[in-house]
């Protein structure tokens, strides 16, 4: 730029730099992230139908069933943790990246202790589901402030929140049956994953148009 504030004119065959190249954190992933919100999106929907649909389901069941679901969440946010470090190793701040993947180990660990005995307490299994909501639910919301430029900036920084306010329902309230738990998690289950699978679908929407 001139001393007087006038650009110099590009020499022939360059182009401008695109001040958009790198968008942000998921804003970097959005083509390949869209498919896997849907994917957890209608996972999750089915999840809460299902949990709402068995009201005889016992606690091992369920233990089971949110034990499959944390270990999606945790292997989708490894994934991108990985790709992150991977394909975006200069343009990804180092914290978000370590955050990421301790979060998918975190979510994996609490999915494997779903299977086990200590889920047979109500108590215990409204925890474990309640930290791996929390935690996904940070991540998410995490990843929208970094991402300045996200495509659906405004539906994903909501559904991060009340991912993380379903978490904290349900690890500060007192379950003292698996019915209720079910109710509370199932009708959050149904919400949240209508809410990916629209978010999914209109990042979507947005890299084609």
């Amino acid at each position: 730029m001139s001393s007087s504030g006038t650009p110099h004119p590009l020499p022939a065959g360059e182009q401008a730099p695109d001040p958009d190249a790198y968008p942000g954190v998921l804003g970097l992933l959005a083509r390949g992230v869209w498919q896997r919100q849907v994917a957890m999106g209608v996972l999750t929907l089915a999840l809460g139908a299902l949990t709402l649909a068995w009201p005889g389901a016992t606690v091992l069941v369920v233990g089971v069933l949110f034990g499959i679901y944390l270990l999606a969440c945790g292997v989708v946010q490894l994934t991108v943790a990985l790709q992150l470090a991977g394909a975006y190793p200069t343009h990804v701040p180092g914290h978000l990246r370590a955050v990421s993947f301790l979060s998918g180990v975190l979510s994996v660990l609490l999915g494997l202790i779903c299977f086990r005995g200590a889920a047979q307490s109500i108590l215990l299994l409204a925890l474990w589901i309640g930290f791996g909501w929390l935690i996904h639910g940070f991540m998410t919301t995490a990843g929208v402030i970094s991402a300045e430029n996200l495509p659906t900036r405004g539906r994903q920084a909501v559904l991060g929140i009340l991912t993380s306010l379903g978490g904290i329902v349900l690890i500060v309230s007192p379950f003292r049956s698996l019915a209720a738990l079910t109710l509370v998690a199932g009708l959050w289950l149904v919400a949240l994953g209508v809410l990916e699978i629209e978010h999914g679908l209109q990042v979507r929407t947005h890299l084609v148009n």
